[in-house]
This record gives structure tokens, sequence and C-alpha cells, in this order.
């Protein structure tokens, strides 16, 4: 079967007939969808279609709950992983060209990524709206974006200050805490003498190109070994000036010699110390990441090369004790993978250290799935250390809408009416109140995530109605930023929540512990290949085979049972159809036991997988419509009423429009659980037959039954049937024998109340286990 011939066809169906259109005009109650703008940093790869398509389950399984779907799509086009793609894929420099080439290099390679992914969703038939469609660098978001800043500007949420900065050399921009990484590398601990008034004292670093920039010296105040050090100074190697010796709890008694020199900056703590106890500030590292040229016997140099010729000086004037190699954990910036440096800069921030409790409050008015990761954003929220970083030293993105007073410096900021604005491209008339009619452009853009923690109210310009949200899905890693930055957001200019519902969905494992990343390279099957290979359907399956929130591992090998499960429901729908096209809908018949099963079965699943879906676990959902579908429906059900139906001379017209009945009815509404997950072969399966019985153009019109009750005595009864044919498969297959081998008899020993259930289905017993005699038996 031409499977991508098929999916092509169905996907017409659904954009022809607009099914899956949001209708603003619509009085159903609405579920909204916040959908992660993928970010155009290169080719997607099957950890984007693991975690994307488990969200596009959910929003087809909330349109066939009822709801009217608002399911919008949008690209995150603009900042640094863009900026990247634009240099290697060009193979150019920003840097090394007008920034207005650079700018509009990355417009045309965002579009054709852009283009690619849409494509992939369509063609794993995403149920998205495309009409709500948005782009972080269009003008439309861009002024949204401005105003934000804008708003938070007069709100005294968004300032600008020079201070410590985490800054990147590598990207040469400064970072956001949430953008922090960490790896382990090799490095040496240096001890290193300081000279006192009394004993020299030892210092372990790994860092000794810092030495230059050392302010003071801390110790533990509990330390027996230095209590008699504090207050008085030292003097910095090879530098031979003086710096304090303080005390400070936050040094580890236990580490290196239990001295700790404090730089400006090695890294956070050095940062806390430098503002808490006043100290004096010493230039080292420049933007560039090398050292400052006034620096004696280094400066110029890079870091690592410092680091060589300061160990070399060291050792010459013995001034350095040992060194000896250990492995340390270092921040990194996610980006790029390199160290981060820590550097003074003027750089806008948004205000959030001082409103920690308003955002862990916020967490628990939002619902969790699963309720675990709510303890992933509590402890970034709590554990914050800095304001949020706002600004970036890059070149596409969103423009920040500030010019300065040449003369004094005082920001002046755009008028709402004029946004979007770039101030770069823009000559503004005002008069300081300093008197001068001077201004220099902000050159800056915002960092990406400014944006994109805006798509609750991107999404709101489409509709009014949809604050907050229903749904937000998205990945765990981006619980720090994506997550916590829309909170803030949405706190601050709603004073709401963004939405009721987070979904987190988990990562797909390359190996053990690495998770598939365009960065690692180590997604080299294209999920377009894969589909084109396997079917749209098949891929979608396999998505929705873990629990929510869990990592997967992924090989081809897992695709051999989504595969077998398409064949399996093929082959199960002709079998029934064939059965079926003479069916009379209407017909006033009495159903048979063993039909009122499958019924019941078939109503049980649905609101017990309907259960799971509320709470978005669609794996443990699908694993319940596969029980149904596999076990009971293929296993048992086919097999139990195969004989009446083929032979309504042997077992009676009525008897065989009753299994037509339940036949019908149970593998519609398989169907139909099963078309959130493989919506192209069940609309295939949908359009060859039971769309002439039915009043919807596609199957995923219908909505699913809302069974209120189940009636226990009948599923009790088709428990001890399956009982009855799994021990005759047994017997035969222990003594070889054939399954259409034929059996003198078989004995029913059940309860009273089944007694007369298992008389009205001895037929059908007789004709799946051969057996010429069925004793039925009360159990005394």
């Amino acid at each position: 079967m031409d499977f991508q011939k098929i999916e092509k066809e169905m996907r017409k169906i659904w954009e022809d007939n607009n099914i899956y259109k949001f209708d603003e005009e619509s009085d159903k109650e609405i579920f909204s969808i916040d959908t992660p703008p993928p970010t155009v940093s290169g080719s997607l790869h099957i950890g984007h279609i693991f975690s994307y398509t488990q969200a596009e389950i959910i929003a087809r399984f909330k349109r066939m709950q009822g709801y009217n779907v608002f399911y919008p799509f949008g690209f995150d086009d603009n900042g640094l992983p863009t900026e990247r793609l634009v240099e290697k894929e060009k193979n150019i420099r920003a840097k090394d060209m007008p920034r207005t080439d650079f700018i509009k290099n990355c417009m045309e390679i965002s579009k054709k990524y852009e283009d690619e992914f849409k494509e992939l969703w369509k063609s794993l038939g995403f149920s998205v709206d495309w009409s709500l469609e948005y782009r972080t660098i269009d003008p439309n978001v861009q002024k949204i974006s401005q105003k934000s800043f804008l708003d938070l500007a007069r709100l005294n949420k968004a300032y600008i200050k020079e201070s410590p900065v985490l800054w990147c050399i590598h990207c040469q921009t400064s970072i956001a805490q949430a953008e922090l990484d960490t790896k382990e590398l090799d490095a040496t601990f240096n001890y290193v003498i300081f000279k006192t008034s009394s004993d020299p004292l030892i210092v372990a670093t790994t860092r000794p190109e810092l030495l230059c920039a050392c302010v003071s010296l801390f110790v533990n105040p509990n330390d027996e070994r230095y209590k008699s050090y504090i207050g008085k100074t030292a003097t910095v190697p090879l530098y031979n000036y003086e710096i304090p010796i303080l005390k400070d709890e936050r040094v580890s008694i236990e580490k290196g010699t239990g001295v700790v020199m404090c730089a400006t900056f090695g890294d956070t703590t050095d940062v806390e110390w430098y503002r808490e106890y006043n100290l004096s500030y010493k230039k080292t590292i420049l933007p560039n990441g090398k050292i400052d040229e006034a620096i004696p016997f280094i400066g110029g140099q890079k870091t690592v090369e410092a680091r060589s010729k300061i160990i070399k000086l060291l050792l010459e004037n013995e001034l350095l004790v040992k060194s000896e190699s250990i492995t340390h954990t270092v921040s990194v910036h996610e980006r790029c993978n390199c160290e981060i440096e820590i550097i003074p800069s003027k750089q806008w921030y948004i205000d959030i250290l001082s409103n920690k409790d308003l955002f862990l409050k916020a967490s628990d008015k939002i619902n969790w799935h699963p309720e675990n990761m709510k303890n992933k954003y509590i402890d970034w929220v709590t554990n914050l250390k800095w304001d949020w970083c706002i600004s970036r030293q890059r070149y596409f993105g969103v423009p920040i809408p500030v010019w300065y007073c040449k003369n004094c410096g005082k920001p002046v900021f755009a008028k709402d009416s004029d946004l979007p604005i770039n101030p770069i491209e823009t000559k503004i008339n005002e008069i300081c109140s300093c008197g001068s009619d001077e201004f220099i452009p902000e050159t800056a853009i915002f960092d990406t995530w400014m944006t994109s923690s805006l798509t609750p109210f991107i999404n709101e310009k489409k509709s009014k109605k949809i604050l907050p949200m229903s749904m937000r899905t998205q990945a765990h890693e981006i619980i720090r930023t994506w997550a916590f930055y829309t909170i803030v957001k949405s706190l601050y200019h709603a004073d709401e929540i963004p939405w009721k519902n987070i979904m987190i969905c988990g990562f797909v494992l390359a190996k053990k512990g690495e998770k598939m990343s365009k960065s690692k390279n180590n997604s080299a099957i294209s999920p377009q290949s894969l589909i084109e290979t396997y079917s749209a359907d098949c891929i979608r399956y396999w998505s929705a085979n873990a629990k929510l929130g869990t990592d997967s591992f992924f090989s081809l090998d897992e695709l051999k049972i989504p595969k077998r499960f398409i064949t399996k429901l093929l082959n199960a729908s002709k079998f029934a159809i064939l059965h079926l096209e003479d069916i009379d809908l209407n017909a006033n018949i009495e159903i048979l036991p063993v039909d009122k099963w499958i019924i019941e079965r078939t109503n049980e699943t649905i609101k017990t997988s309907k259960g799971y879906l509320d709470h978005y676990e669609i794996g443990l959902s699908r694993q319940k419509i596969d029980d149904l579908f596999w076990k009971d429906f293929c296993d048992y059900y086919i097999e139990i009423i195969k004989d009446r139906l083929y032979k309504p001379e042997v077992h009676g017209l009525n008897e065989r429009k009753s299994g037509q009945y339940a036949l019908y009815y149970s593998l519609f509404n398989i169907l139909k659980l099963y078309s959130i997950y493989v919506p192209h072969i069940t609309e295939f399966i949908y359009q060859g037959f039971f769309k002439k019985h039915e009043n919807k153009v596609s199957i995923h019109e219908h909505t699913w039954n809302d069974p209120k009750s189940h009636d226990k005595d009948i599923l009790e009864f088709g428990e001890k049937l399956k009982e009855i044919i799994f021990n005759m498969r047994k017997y035969k297959s222990q003594n070889n024998l054939s399954l259409k081998t034929e059996m003198d008899k078989i004995n029913i020993i059940t309860d009273k109340k089944f007694i007369n259930w298992f008389k009205l289905t001895e037929n059908d017993i007789k004709a799946c286990s051969f057996a010429k005699i069925i004793n039925i038996l009360e159990d005394a």
C-alpha cells in the first residue's frame, strides 16, 4: 500500500474542508494551545518530532471532546541561534560585514528553514490552523516585544546598569543565567604562595592568570588554622600589592587549602563578595576574551596563554608550591559550549529577584503535567542569583527602542505609536533635560526569550478569548527559560498566569544520558526520510510510546511495532468491513452477550483513555487502546464471532446482525480513539466505509462517545470467556494440535449469573474451539 499517497490524499481532504480551522464565532468552549515556536538554528530531528507530536495528539483529542481548538504555530527566528546557523551555512562572520547585509542573509536563511519546518509538520498531519502562524522577527511581533519593554520600563521593572555580567567571549555577547550549562573539564590546581607579615598563606587556584585581578583573600571564620590572619593583609605574588584577608562562611574548609582568592571576576561567588564587602575592581579580561593590555606580563594574551605564562613566572620566582591535576565543573554558554567569563558591562535587565515569591506562588495556580516537573521550576526560581539580562550585543533580532543623550547619557525611549522601530535607522527630534539634541542609538538587540516569552500575547492578537491559555507544551530543559520567562511577563503585564496547564515532554536520547541535538550532531536520520520510509503514522504512533515527561531512546528497530500495528489495523478493518457492507444500522435486534461485552469493553476503554488524556498521559492512554484492539478485539472478539458472520444459515440471521452491530460500534470507536495518534490511516478507513453511514466529512469532526457507567457483570463475563478460549488454545498448543482440531467437549464451570449468557454464547464457543459438546455447569 502506498502510504505516502494515502497520507497526502487525507491531508488534502482536511485542507479542502478547513477541518482544523479555529472558529472565532463559535460558542463552543475554547481550548487554546501555546505551542513552542521552534528555534531556527538548523534542521529538525527526531527529538523535535517526539515532543511536538505529543502536543499535537492533545490538540486532536480536545477537538474530539467538542472543544473549539485554537492551535497556532510560530517560528522563533531571531537571535543568536539563527545568526550562528547563517554564519555556518553562508561561511560568513557577522562582525566582518555591514549589519544590513548580514540581517538580509538571516532573513533569507530563516525563511528557507521555516518553509522546511512547516512542510515537515504538515507531512506529519499536524492539525494546526496555519492562518494563526507567526514569526518572532515579523514587524507585528517586534511591536509587541518592544511595547512589553517600554511597559516594563514605565513600571521600573526594566532598567539599565553597569555591573558584572555573564559574558560569552565566543559569541561576543552578554547572556542570562538561564543560558548557562555546565561541563566537566580537566584543570590544574596551582598552590600559590601569598606572603603575609607572619607565615605565608598557600592558595590553590585553577585560574592563576587572575592574580592581577585579586582584590582579597577569604577564609572560613571557623577554620582554626587561619583565625589569626583575619583582618591582616597579604601580598599578591608577582604583582606585589597588598590585599585584605577577610572571613566568610561560604569558604570550604576542606577544599584546596581553605584559603580562597577573590578576583574580579573568576566566578559568581567573586561577584557576591565584591558587592557585599565593597571591594575594589581591577579590570582584567576584555569582551574579546583577552587580557587587558595594561596588565604586566600577560597583557594582550588569551586566557589560556596567560595562564601558562603566569605559572612559568611563579615557578621561576619560587612562588608555586605544587600543581595537581583535577577535574572540575565549569559554566559554559549553552549555545556554543564555550566557557563564560564575568566582566562589567552596561546592560538592560528585567527585575526578577525582588519578585521570587510572586513567581513561586504562580506555580501553584498552574496544573503541571507531570506534577513532579513543578519541582524543577521551584528549584530554578529559588536559586536565582541574577536579574534577567535582556540585551544582547548581536545583530539579528528585535531592536531595543532606546537612544542615549550624547552629552549626559540619559536614555530616551521610543513612543508606543512609533513601534516597531529600529533606533539605528531612525533619528529622533528630542531635547534632553540637559539641553542636548544629539542622541546615540542603542545597537543591542533583545534576548530572543524576551520576545518568545510573549507567545500568549502574540496569540491573543489572533483571538481575544484565549487568555489565560488552556495549555503550554514544552520540553523540560526550557522550564528555566521559556516557562519561567513567560510566567514573569504574564504576571507583570496582565497580573495573570499565562496558561492553566503545562505539558512537559521528555527527550529522545541518542545514547544513554545524551539527548538528540542539532549542536551535538547525533541525529543523522532526518525526520523527512523516516516519514518517507515508514509513514507519518508510524512515527506518530512511536512518539506516543512513553509516560509523559520521560526520556526515550530511538533506533530504527523502534519503528517495527508501529509498522506492524498499521498493517494489523488495516487488515482487521478490511475483515470487518467485508462483513458490514450489508449492515442495517436501524435494525431492531437483540444483542448477544459476547457482542454486549465488546461494546462495553470499548466504552470502558473510551472512559479510561479519556481519563489519562485529561492528564496529558498520551502514552498510558495509547496502551489502553492497544489492549482493547490487539487483545480483546483482534485476538478474541473477531475470532469468536467469525463463524457467525460467515454462516448466518447456521447461526441465524439475527445472530449475525447482532455481531454486525457490535463489530461496527467497536471498530468505529476504536478508529476514533486511534485517530488522534494515527490520523491518516484512520481517516482512510473512515472515508472508505464509515463516511457513507455517518454525517461528517471527516472522522476528525466526530467526538468520542461519553459512556457514563459500565456493566461490570458483562465485563466480568467477557474475562471468563477469554479465559476459556485461552485455555483451549493453550491445551492444543501444548499437545501440538492445530487450532482447528476437533475437541470432544469443553466443560465450563461458572457463576450462576453467567449460566444463561454462556448458553447464548455456546455456538460461538463451539465454532472457535471446534468442540462437539459444551457443558455449562454452575460453580458449586
